[in-house]
């Protein structure tokens, strides 16, 4: 339990004051221009406001609210797990928290495979309860007729290709994509279908560079890599991996901080402090008069168990 502010504290969540974090609003329309200009944008996994607010200060440009929520959040062994509710709900917390950042939605695992209506139903809740400004689907060249039904709706579309972790089940794992001559045409054209459909952007995870770098030469709109090489417009790793709070992660999400041995130094600080009774000065206080008489009331009240 936090103890309340006082008028003059300053809240610890506050992010430091920078230039980035009086950015102008970022859109779908200021990623294309920073992909036809070559400037490569960052994106990042996040799951509530706090963080968010910390990553929309440091300048990254789309913040996923990524259907790794069910992994990172819940403790499920994989995302197919991730309620769709829970989704809307994280990613409205990050709207608030980072309202200058495009945030893009991750729509779970059977929110749109079923029925294209009730796909298109949910999309819409996560733009309007959810304040998402995108929605991610794991799609190939099947789902264009989806994509074709949301874009018509006004929802931007990104398109996830590739490895695609709600396949896991059916593939006997996590798989790498278009290691092969066929998939990697194969991979072409579901990103040619997809974008033609309407997709405002590509992402596409765990395939070789080359195979990256053709889709981006064809492709129309920007396209975000995760763990498919330099050549993609923007790249895009799990907040939990860079911040080296995951027991493992792939080789293309190096870790860029050891929070997770940060959190556990603080955490045996703080048994430590609680076992020695050592809080430090106690913030809230009793004037005098108001101390003596407590003293006297308590001293006057029935002692457990006496009779009145």
């Amino acid at each position: 339990m936090s103890a309340p502010h006082t008028p003059t504290s300053t809240p610890s969540t506050a992010p430091p004051a920078s230039a980035d974090s009086a950015r102008p609003g970022i859109s779908v329309r200021s990623i294309v221009k920073m992909a036809r200009q070559g400037d490569a944008f960052a994106c990042l996994t996040c799951y509530d406001a706090t963080t968010a607010r910390w990553l929309e200060a440091a300048g990254v440009h789309i913040l996923l609210v990524g259907d790794t929520a069910g992994e990172v959040v819940l403790g499920f062994p994989n995302t197919v797990h991730t309620p769709l509710e829970f989704l809307i709900t994280l990613t409205a917390g990050v709207k608030r928290g980072a309202p200058s950042t495009l945030i893009m939605a991750d729509m779970p695992f059977m929110s749109y495979q079923a029925d294209d209506a009730e796909g298109v139903r949910n999309a819409g809740r996560f733009m309007t309860e959810g304040l998402a400004d995108l929605v991610k689907l794991e799609v190939d060249r099947s789902f264009a007729p989806l994509v074709a039904k949301l874009a018509r709706a006004g929802v931007p579309v990104v398109a996830h290709i590739g490895s695609r972790p709600q396949q896991a089940k059916l593939q006997g794992g996590y798989l790498a994509a278009g290691k092969t001559a066929d998939a990697a045409l194969a991979l072409l054209d579901d990103a040619k279908a997809l974008v033609e459909a309407g997709a405002a952007m590509l992402l596409i995870e765990a395939a070789p560079a080359e195979v990256a770098e053709a889709i981006v030469r064809e492709a129309r709109v920007p396209v975000i890599g995760c763990g498919a090489g330099p050549a993609c417009h923007g790249q895009v790793i799990v907040l939990q991996d860079l911040l080296g709070m995951t027991p493992w992660q792939p080789a293309f999400a190096i870790p860029g901080a050891e929070v997770g041995k940060a959190i556990l130094a603080a955490a045996k600080g703080w048994v430590s402090r609680v076992g020695a009774r050592e809080l430090g000065a106690h913030p809230y206080a009793m004037s005098d008069a108001e101390r003596d008489a407590f003293t006297k009331a308590v001293a006057l009240r029935p002692r457990a168990g006496s009779r009145a």
